[in-house]
């Protein structure tokens, strides 16, 4: 697996900073226009790392409702073609209508005068939608409604996605939520994910597992990795501790998942995609997007790869034992 970031902002210096720290694969948002995705690229090159994902602000919020004119299907698969042109295999997207990611909180205390996000239902009034670009959306949408919306989003993109060679990679929704703010969610459970492989069987088809999410839907992590297996092509790796409906973020050593079995489940399943750190505690004395600032994010850079090299060996003795092809024939 390679270890991967998003940004922000892109600098020189951070770029630096993430290349010293051992990180390969760069995480980009999504282009004003199609020369912004090669220009990224190069610059990302400047520094030994490869933009591998593209994730973040993508043009459909009218198709999960249902009732786009178009534009935003054609933008959609004009972006498929010109991730192919810049050499980008992975956009990472969800089905969250009206929101990205809630929180209810953004600086709620934590280890050593640091800060994390957090979510209470009973807060909702105070919902914040992090990462979207614009306030939350008045319009409303039923689960099954999210179903057939996503049938013809993914009928439509998934053979653009195979000629292109870009796989979706399908982020839950978070919090994981059956319904947030009266609208519909379907992207909440393992179950839900399980639909999303076994009914649109493609190569284009993949699951972003977002770790701290599915932690807040009260699975076995481990488990829950090995049961959407070869599916998995993305990780955004973090934790978070309490339910779906009343949680906080937490550093990546110190929540209630077990960091190293599930690493090791990734091997297990022969998972060898992008994996970044994701909603970083913010230090003390740091400005910036809560969950985005740059101190936690080199934490996280050196306990991740610190991670993937503990567990290498046991990579490599699936891989003599052939159990790692067998996983992936299941």
């Amino acid at each position: 697996m390679r270890l991967a970031t998003v940004l922000t902002p892109v600098t020189d210096s951070n770029l630096q900073l993430a290349a010293q720290c051992g990180v390969t694969d760069l995480v980009t948002r999504y282009p004003e226009s199609p020369e912004d995705l090669v220009r990224a690229q190069r610059h990302a090159e400047r520094f030994g790392l490869n933009v591998s994902v593209v994730e973040g602000y993508l043009p459909i919020e009218r198709l999960k409702l249902g009732d786009d004119d178009g534009s935003e299907l054609q933008a959609m698969k004009d972006l498929l073609v010109q991730m192919s042109d810049a050499g980008i295999r992975l956009l990472c997207y969800n089905f969250m209508s009206g929101t990205d990611w809630v929180r209810t909180a953004t600086d709620v205390p934590a280890r050593g005068g640091s800060t994390v996000t957090a979510f209470r239902l009973q807060d909702v009034d105070r919902a914040q939608s992090l990462n979207a670009s614009g306030p939350i959306s008045g319009d409303t949408v039923t689960s099954e409604q999210l179903w057939q919306n996503l049938d013809r989003f993914l009928n439509e993109l998934l053979p653009v996605g195979e000629k292109a060679g870009v796989t979706l990679a399908m982020h839950p929704d978070d919090p994981p939520l059956p319904e947030l703010l009266g609208r519909g969610r379907i992207m909440c459970s393992l179950e839900g994910f399980e639909r999303l492989v076994r009914d649109w069987q493609s190569p284009a088809n993949g699951v972003c597992f977002c770790q701290g999410t599915f932690a807040a839907m009260g699975v076995d992590i481990p488990d829950a990795i090995r049961r959407l297996g070869p599916h998995i092509v993305y990780v955004h790796c973090r934790d978070t501790a309490g339910t779906a409906t009343d949680f906080v973020e937490t550093f990546h050593d110190d929540g209630p998942t077990d960091m190293v079995a599930a690493m090791r489940a990734y091997r297990e399943v022969g998972f060898e995609g992008p994996l970044r750190p994701d909603h970083v505690p913010m230090f003390a004395g740091e400005e910036g997007e809560p969950g985005y600032t740059m101190l936690g994010r080199l934490f996280a850079y050196g306990y991740l790869r610190g991670l993937m090299q503990a567990t290498e060996s046991d990579a490599g003795a699936l891989r003599a034992s052939g159990r790692l092809d067998r996983i992936g024939n299941d």
